[in-house]
């Protein structure tokens, strides 16, 4: 895939009733490894928090890290969309600070969408930095950045009233200038009923396959996770026995003194090695 993916192709692939594939990676390292497939977006999540740090949460990382990171990505994938995340109170604070910290995002670190995690609450701040001049994926459903109110996260539109919620959510997030949903945790049933009826492409984060894209983390389709993975995720290699099987090989050739072999040596041209003696 050569040519630059943009958001324009994602409303030409849901017209034409294609599917389109996403990712969330956090390094340039694993990211040169997608830039070469064909893979039309990549996000860089503030579950970095989780998987590259190690918190219990989503909370900790700030936009500094977020910022960092996501340029470290987009260096490695030029040619694909880029969904940079808004971490935690990046963008509750004020419309005013939610503009500047997207900013951030586009003229720092190269983003094309910027991801909200979107309730009623946030309908101005979407239209705001929509507003602004940016595109904006409203991300609803199961809101990671809302542990610590809700207890626990768990499915969204499971009963007909809180579908009818999660729908009307969806359309008041169009109208306030979302270019791109994203739905989490929610019943298949709800998001078909959402993405068949919305004029923007509709990215299922375990809503089910009948959205217009999916996306899964990076390290649960590598298999590198730890423990049991949310429902909706799935492995799709074994990537971590590999790298473990490498380490391995590795210290068995430290300690039988077979690594580093004279091949992976630097040398002294032998005149050199005249003037020492």
């Amino acid at each position: 895939m050569k040519n630059k993916i943009t958001l324009s192709d994602l409303y030409e692939f849901k017209a034409a009733g294609k599917k389109f594939s996403c990712l969330t990676c956090y390094d340039y390292t694993t990211a040169k490894i997608l830039a070469q497939s064909n893979i039309e977006m990549v996000m860089v999540g503030d579950s970095a928090a989780q998987i590259v740090l190690g918190h219990p949460t989503t909370l900790p990382v700030d936009m500094d890290f977020m910022v960092a990171i996501t340029a470290g990505v987009r260096r490695a994938v030029p040619n694909k969309i880029l969904v940079a995340d808004m971490p935690f109170l990046s963008y509750q604070i004020s419309n005013s600070t939610a503009i500047e910290n997207a900013g951030r995002f586009v003229r720092e670190a190269g983003a094309d969408i910027i991801k909200i995690e979107a309730s009623r609450a946030q309908i101005d701040v979407v239209k705001a930095v929509s507003d602004a001049g940016m595109s904006v994926m409203a991300h609803i459903g199961i809101r990671p950045q809302s542990i610590s109110k809700t207890g626990k996260l768990k499915a969204q539109g499971i009963t007909a009233q809180d579908a009818k919620e999660l729908i009307d959510l969806a359309n008041d997030m169009i109208d306030a200038g979302a270019t791109i949903l994203l739905l989490e945790g929610s019943a298949r049933e709800v998001a078909k009923i959402i993405t068949d009826n919305s004029p923007i492409p509709v990215l299922s984060c375990g809503a089910g396959p009948d959205c217009d894209g999916q996306v899964l983390v990076i390290s649960d389709v590598l298999g590198l996770s730890d423990g049991d993975g949310p429902k909706f995720s799935k492995s799709f290699g074994n990537v971590g026995e590999i790298i473990k099987a490498a380490i391995d090989e590795y210290e068995r050739a430290v300690h039988d003194g077979s690594f580093p072999d004279d091949t992976h040596c630097y040398h002294m041209r032998a005149a050199e090695i005249e003037k020492l003696r």
